[in-house]
Formats: C-alpha cells, structure tokens, sequence
C-alpha cells in the first residue's frame, strides 16, 4: 500500500530573480472596454469626438471638449453565456464600474483649462474556463519525464527528503517547475532494488483523457488624473497618468485518467500589485468652419510592480507512483511592462443630433517586456529603498514567438431623434493576440518556468464586441444605458507538446514500449459575456 507524503516545496534560495511568464503577463496586459454607458454605447469610438470622461484613459484631449464641469458614476452587471459554475467562480456578477469628475475652467474667450479625475475598472477577470479530451496516451506527467530525460535537469534527492532539479553542475534548474516537483515526488518515482541496493526508478504513464475547470476572479482598477486644454475650440491637448492596482485570484483541478485511476492537480494562485502609465494625446479640427476633428493619443507601457503566490496539491489515485498526496507553494515578486499603445481616430457632428466616430489603437504585444529582479538598493537624498531588474531574455523570446501586435478597431454613432433622447450603437474589432503556433514552454530557463504551477494555456483568436445603449437628458442630470455582447474563441492546450522523434523506452512497471512523442488534444473554448451597464451623470 502506498504511503501517504505531503511533500513541502521550498523554492530553493539560490534563485533570488523572480520574474514571471508569457501567458500570464499577457493576461494581464489586456483591457476590456468599460467606462460610461454614453462611452460604451458608442463602442468607446470616442477618442476624436472627446466630452466623455472615459476618453481619460485612451485619448486624454478628449476631456478638454468640456466647458461645463461634470461627475459620473456608473455600475453593471455582467454574465457569461454557457458557463457552468465552479468552485466560488460565478456566472454573473453586478460591477461597479466608473466614478469621477471633470472640473472646467474659462481661460480666455473660447479657451478652457480643465482638471480631471476618473476610476474605472479596466480589466473584468471574472471567467470560467471548462475543457475536456482525449488524450491517446500523452499524459502531463509524461511531460515532467520527458524533460528529465532530455537534459532539460536532473532529478536528485531521496524520498524521505523530496526530489528537486538540478542543472548539470549540480545547481538549482530554473527549469524544474512545481509540476514537475509534484509528479517526481508522488507519481513518476519508485523505489526498486539494485545489486543489494535501494535506488530510484522513474517511469510515466499514458493517459486515457483530461478535464480541465478553472474559475478566475478580480479585476484591475486603473485610476486616472488629467489636465487637459481648449485652445479656440480649434486645438484639444490632454495628458494623463494612470494608477493601476490589480487584484487576481483563480483556482483550477485539472485531471488526467490513468489506467483505472486518475491524478488530479489543484491550483490555486493570486497576483496583487500595482503599476503606472503616461498617456498623451491631441485633438484638432483641420477646417475652422468644420465640427471635423482629428485625433492622435499615444500611451507608455504600464510598468508593473506584483507579487503572486500559490497553493498546488496533487492527489493521486491510481496504482502507480510512491505516494498518494503532495504539495507545493511559494511566493514571489515580478515585474513586467506592457508594450506601448498608439492610435489615430476621427469624429465628426451634424447639427446637434448626429455624431459619428472611428478609432483604431495597436500595440505590439510581441514587445512585452518579462523582467527578472536582480538587485536593490537605497535612496540617500529621498530615504527610500528601491528594486533593479533586468529583461529576461529566454522568457521575452518566447514571448516574441507566442504573441503578435494587436489592432483595435472602433466604430460608434450616437443619433438624438429629439433634443432630451439619445441613440447610440458601436462594434469593436481585436485582432488576435497569440500566434497560432504560440505555446507555454516550461523548458526556458527562467524563474517563470520554475514557479510556475500549471502548465495549460489558451491562445485566443480574435475578438468582436457588439453595442448599443440609449440616454436621457433631464436639465443638467443624464441617465444612459448601455448593453455589450463580446464573443471570443480560443485554443486550449493542457500542455505544451513533444513531438517529431522516433524514440523509444520501456516503462519498467508496465512493460509498456512507450514514445517520446508527447501530442494532446486541442480543445476549442470560448468566452461570450453580456453586460449592461448604467451611468448617472451631473453637470454644473
């Protein structure tokens, strides 16, 4: 009968950079469009057009449009379609989305100097992920093997005392992840006898399938202040800076059958941190006697400052492998910039019931920067402490094999059949962000390989978001409305794959002449939100 071992990971001390990897950041760097319903409803094609506060974030001269000082506030509901609830993760939540104010002043005849202030919640993590397939003898502990027996490190170690990884010089592998900690612990690793001797044997075994449930939670809340200017209603200049403070929690199990049995990998991890951004942007109209206007804004990388931790167990129920139970946590810091954004947009009005407007935004997430912190130091002239970091190099090559430059593409129009009643539609367009061939690779050198706790990833195709949403004016207060429809499809991958060679080894448990190759099934899975959303405004 097989023992019962809770193996405790200790993450080795001889690796003082932290960094962390492709698929998270990038989950990370992303944004949904949120706002003010006016904004949302127009499908926050508004970056030329300006006078919503939520321009703040993409075109900051768009705040400069106001001559009359406003507040919002604004609050939701969102719900996925076709979810299935899991773990505490829910299928529909209420969102407070959206408060702040605008405060213009006159600086001249028709000039204005105005201040801004606005929260809105940029990123929803809110999301259940539900995947299964056929597997066909591919297995993820196979994949743990695989990496030991191609050089990638070297298991050492005794039972009683767990077995880590090692690079040939008998270092601590930074390639050696809690996965594989896990499966050479409980699974993979027997003890046989050799010439009189107690040694270790290691062996994978095939699996039939997998399931995969993930439940994701939080959001990222970006804080934005503003100074922006109207020079002879000709010339809008606007500039903000962006306060970020994320808050992601998600936990998954993640099963594969194995014979008669299955092992099950539970994880459960979160990120909290915070980071900055500039942005910068310009409104103008070209023909003076023309409601015309152009518009151009540019944003810095946000430069993320996190810290993450987790809590992975496997159980193992089938008839191989030294234990039944393991465990495996840690906690770390990171550090991470998001690529640049720029964009180019045009609105235009017909009278006072009819606006129109265009926005297209890129960002070259191939450009995202994974940095590993290296050093610290100390501040005399402002009594402070503060953190180095570095590139990493292995990691950002990968990140530059797996994600592309993104193109968004907005439209949105807003028609009043009377003065006090608004109209409006939009459409978004993001192209994709992961190259197809893209993958979660666990064998770069990296500390984002060796804290990392799963080894699932979803390269997601593009997205397309429908709006529409109607307001109300009633003297100086306006209630709008506003509903979203987004739909994206994906690729899910439990593992990354190992293919292309013919050979072959015996598992000494089974007798089984297995392959390298090491192929699962790619499963399609999507994420279709719906979201209402409503706005209370002020102006005085």
């Amino acid at each position: 009968m097989k023992k019962l071992f809770y193996a405790s990971l200790a993450i080795v001390m001889s690796l003082p950079a932290m960094a962390q990897e492709t698929y998270e950041n990038a989950n990370i760097a992303t944004q949904d469009l949120n706002g003010t319903a006016r904004y949302v409803g127009m499908g926050g094609a508004m970056e030329a057009l300006g006078a919503d506060i939520s321009t703040i974030s993409t075109n900051p001269a768009g705040l400069g449009l106001f001559r009359r000082s406003v507040a919002s506030v604004s609050a939701g509901f969102v719900s996925q379609q076709d979810a299935v609830k899991f773990y505490d993760g829910t299928t529909s939540h209420a969102s407070f989305d959206q408060i702040g104010f605008v405060y213009s002043s006159p600086s001249g005849r028709s000039s204005f100097f105005n201040f801004g202030f606005n929260y809105h919640k940029s990123r929803d993590f809110n999301y259940i992920l539900k995947a299964a397939g056929k597997l066909n003898g591919a297995s993820q502990n196979k994949l743990s093997y695989l990496k030991q027996v191609e050089g990638v490190f070297y298991p050492k170690g005794s039972l009683d005392k767990g077995i880590h990884g090692y690079d040939k010089n008998g270092k601590s592998a930074s390639t050696y992840s809690q996965i594989d900690y896990l499966y050479y612990n409980a699974l993979l690793t027997r003890e046989v006898k050799e010439n009189g001797k107690t040694v270790l044997d290691f062996n994978p075994y095939d699996a039939t399938s997998f399931a995969m449930n993930r439940a994701n939670k939080g959001y990222i809340g970006e804080y934005d202040f503003n100074v922006s200017g109207n020079f002879n209603d000709r010339i809008f200049l606007g500039m903000s800076f962006g306060i970020y403070d994320i808050h992601y929690k998600n936990y998954s199990e993640y099963s594969e059958t194995i014979g008669n049995g299955n092992v099950l990998i539970g994880d459960e991890r979160e990120i909290t941190g915070s980071g900055f951004d500039v942005k910068i942007g310009i409104i103008f109209r070209p023909i003076e006697f023309s409601p015309f206007r152009i518009g151009f804004f540019l944003a810095t990388p946000t430069f993320y400052d996190l810290s993450t931790q987790n809590y992975t167990t496997i159980t193992n129920n089938t008839k191989y492998g030294a234990y039944d139970n393991g465990r495996s946590n840690d906690k770390y810091d990171f550090k991470f910039n998001t690529p640049w954004r720029l964009g180019a947009s045009v609105g235009h009005t017909v009278g006072n019931y009819l606006a129109l407007g265009a926005s297209y935004e890129y960002a070259d997430y191939a450009k995202l920067d994974n940095r590993i912190i290296d050093g610290e130091g100390y501040d005399w002239w402002y009594d402070t402490y503060y953190e180095t970091s570095s590139s990493d190099v292995y990691m950002n090559e990968n990140t530059e094999y797996s994600l592309k430059g993104v193109s968004t593409l907005k439209l949105g129009a807003e028609f009043k059949p009377i003065p006090e009643l608004a109209l409006r539609m939009g459409y978004n367009y993001v192209s994709a962000m992961y190259n197809e061939n893209g993958f979660k690779d666990g064998t770069i050198w990296s500390p984002g390989s060796y804290y990392a706790s799963t080894t699932d990833y979803t390269n997601w195709k593009s997205a397309n978001r429908i709006t529409c949403g109607l307001g109300w004016q009633v003297g100086s207060m306006n209630i709008d409305l506003a509903y979203q429809y987004s739909v994206q499809e994906g690729e899910f991958h439990p593992f990354m794959s190992y293919s292309g060679s013919d050979k072959t080894f015996t598992n000494s448990v089974t007798g089984e002449i297995m392959q390298y190759n090491n192929v699962p099934d790619v499963k399609t899975v999507n994420n279709k939100r719906h979201k209402v959303l409503l706005t209370f405004g002020y102006r005085f």
